[in-house]
């Protein structure tokens, strides 16, 4: 039965680990804003440290 049943198994499994894969993603994901405050803090200090190197 295995035998001839494993393209639509392993496809199966594929399409719920995708799903499964999306839903991580979208309960895990940042907010906008909150990503762009990260990613000016990080360029600002960047920015403070290589003044402060010079």
């Amino acid at each position: 039965m295995l035998k001839k049943y494993w393209k639509k198994i392993g496809m199966l499994i594929l399409i719920i680990a995708c799903v499964f894969n999306i839903m991580n993603k979208l309960v895990h994901k940042m907010s906008l804003n909150k990503e762009i405050l990260q990613s000016a803090q990080y360029i600002f200090s960047e920015q403070k440290n290589t003044n402060t190197e010079k």
